[in-house]
């Protein structure tokens, strides 16, 4: 009767294009959708996943909380990058939370290439590990300090708080939980390969039993579609980008530029499986491949994946059980759901 009622956050993904901004509200069980917005950002203020213009974005984000319309100060974001770095470690059961603590930094200084005072680092407990009796698996989490301060100094440039700092492949993995449930009918054991595909990196993360396994980055993404399209019509990258999301492109458009991209992000993604394959001894093949990120959304692709690779392929869509107000923001806002499941799943994180 007095449960305690959850703490709304924003989930704020601050990509290497936009700041894409989203409230979520209701329960676990009975998700709404509140508040969203997306921002382009200045070119170059964030590179290879780093912030680097923590004004600029800073400028954004507030921006994004104007057109959003919502008065929630909390805030999640997430780093992502060559400079995060996870690992499962095992480590005795039944450590106070301050033996666990200075075990895990006794730990930590072989795992991470960088000083420990340039990182920050936190731990969970994962449970007991499989097959050794009076151990725990304890997930490792670590980050070069500057790239999370920069995302820090940004939010509060925005006047905002930064509650939670998460890592991208499980505000994934969150969002996630809000489809797999009835697209895997009750199999959990079923690999699936989430794409992240975004301006100018995509990223696989295989996941299962709900859990990521694996993350890797490869440099691909919607730029190369851009600069195709600025190169072939004369067009500025502004231009470039509206005509590709809106359409009026010249009629020859699908087959010279459009579908040689659709065939070079088929040739990514095999490769990026097959990297994963010849690195893992206990997958082979996955089951179902989910597309998120902007260029999910492209005509065709997903189709043209499943074809090609001959694996059941669909874009994600983490709207899909939750209640959405009517209106043309709202179906803006599903037109980029896609490019929404980071965002999602930090928004997810009010309800911790």
């Amino acid at each position: 009767m007095f449960k305690k009622k959850a703490k709304p956050i924003l989930g704020l993904d601050i990509s290497s294009t936009a700041v894409k901004l989203l409230e979520l509200g209701g329960s676990p069980e009975d998700i709404r959708v509140e508040n969203y917005a997306v921002v382009p950002l200045p070119a170059d203020s964030v590179v290879d996943k780093q912030v680097v213009d923590p004004e600029a974005v800073g400028e954004a984000i507030r921006k994004a909380v104007r057109k959003a319309g919502t008065r929630t100060k909390r805030v999640a974001v997430a780093v992502g990058g060559a400079s995060v770095i996870t690992k499962t470690i095992q480590l005795p059961a039944g450590l106070s939370d301050d033996d666990m603590e200075e075990q895990v930094r006794l730990e930590a200084d072989q795992y991470i290439p960088f000083p420990l005072e340039e990182v920050g680092m936190d731990f969970e407990v994962l449970g007991p590990t499989e097959g050794s009796e009076g151990s725990v698996d304890v997930l490792l989490a670590a980050c070069r300090s500057d790239n999370i301060d920069n995302r820090v100094a940004a939010v509060e440039v925005a006047g905002l708080e930064c509650k939670i700092v998460d890592i991208e492949a499980y505000a994934l993995e969150n969002a996630s939980e809000l489809m797999l449930g009835h697209m895997m009918d009750g199999d959990s054991e079923q690999a699936i390969a989430l794409l992240d595909m975004g301006a100018t990196t995509t990223t696989l993360n295989i996941i299962q039993n709900h859990k990521v396994l694996y993350t890797r980055d490869q440099a691909f993404g919607g730029r190369q579609l851009t600069d195709e399209i600025m190169r072939h019509y004369g067009l500025s990258y502004e231009e470039a980008g509206k005509a590709k999301r809106q359409g009026g492109l010249p009629e020859n458009y699908s087959q010279t530029v459009l579908q040689p991209f659709i065939e070079d992000s088929i040739q990514q993604i095999n490769r990026a499986l097959q990297f994963f394959f010849s690195s893992n001894n206990d997958i082979d093949m996955v089951d179902q491949i989910i597309l998120a990120g902007g260029s999910a959304s492209i005509e065709g692709l997903d189709t043209a994946v499943q074809e090609q690779l001959d694996i059941p392929t669909r874009v994600a869509n983490p709207f899909a059980n939750m209640k959405i107000p009517k209106g043309p923001k709202f179906q803006a806002m599903l037109a980029d759901a896609p490019a929404l499941m980071t965002a999602c799943g930090l928004a997810m994180r009010g309800f911790d």
